[in-house]
């Protein structure tokens, strides 16, 4: 005789309640990453080149550089600012405006620049980051520090500051602070021109690259009206895949 087929038990359907609350469930995580991780940031300009470019969209770590705390130190990997590091931070000289550069001088260090090459401690520095993007010697920029020296383009208080802090022709970095350069030596407005970083305005740092789009402004006016942003959007939308450097996206920031 035969035996009668089981049917195999049915799993219960997820409930519209229970779809619902799971979609809550990854909506505040991701919420809270986005918040309190990590943040989105465009490169705007060449100072970074070639480690960064015009056009790439990052992930910067909000949270390694901050200072733990009881509920978080435990689970997240907290450490102190270290030279060579790659930072994101409200600039000290346009309030509100975001910059990225590379730390090259920590509390206590004495930073010099001669001949373009940059000494801290008295210690050449010399990583395969760098960049010179010109042949032409400017001497505030390339033996630094200057004093006495009118250049346009460093801030006044930033000149007297420096006098105060430099001593047997080197910059001392007072604690608190960081001095920072781009990886494009030769065209970067950084710490050279308008002093140091404090601790509070480092954001985070890069951590991957997400996305990189060539020509990102191209053909876009100094001052865009809607209209403009309209059609550089729609542009960027039509053109997604040839506008893409593909060969960047994915790539982990060092």
């Amino acid at each position: 005789m035969a035996k009668k087929e089981t049917k195999p038990e049915e799993k219960p359907r997820e409930t519209t309640v229970e779809f619902l609350a799971s979609l809550a469930a990854v909506l505040v995580t991701g919420l809270f990453i986005i918040t309190f991780i990590v943040q989105a940031f465009e490169i705007p300009s060449s100072s970074m080149e070639d480690t960064l470019l015009i056009g790439d969209h990052v992930f910067v770590n909000r949270v390694q550089f901050a200072p733990p705390t009881r509920w978080t130190g435990p689970l997240l990997p907290y450490r102190e600012i270290r030279r060579g590091d790659i930072v994101v931070f409200l600039s000290p000289a346009e309030p509100g405006l975001y910059v990225v550069k590379r730390i090259m001088g920590i509390p206590g260090d004495r930073v010099r620049l001669v001949n373009r090459r940059v000494y801290v401690n008295g210690i050449p520095l010399q990583g395969p980051y760098v960049r010179y993007s010109g042949r032409v010697r400017d001497l505030f920029r390339d033996d630094f520090p200057q004093l006495k020296m009118p250049v346009p383009e460093v801030e006044a208080d930033w000149s007297q500051e420096m006098e105060k802090l430099v001593e047997d022709g080197q910059l001392i970095v007072p604690e608190g602070s960081y001095f920072v350069m781009g990886d494009n030596r030769d065209d970067s407005r950084d710490s050279r021109y308008w002093g140091f970083v404090p601790r509070e305005n480092i954001v985070g740092r890069p951590l991957l690259i997400y996305w990189s789009v060539r020509n990102a402004d191209q053909g876009m006016p100094v001052s865009p009206t809607l209209g403009d942003k309209l059609f550089h959007f729609a542009y960027a939308v039509t053109h997604l895949f040839q506008i893409t450097r593909w060969d960047r996206t994915f790539r982990l920031v060092s």
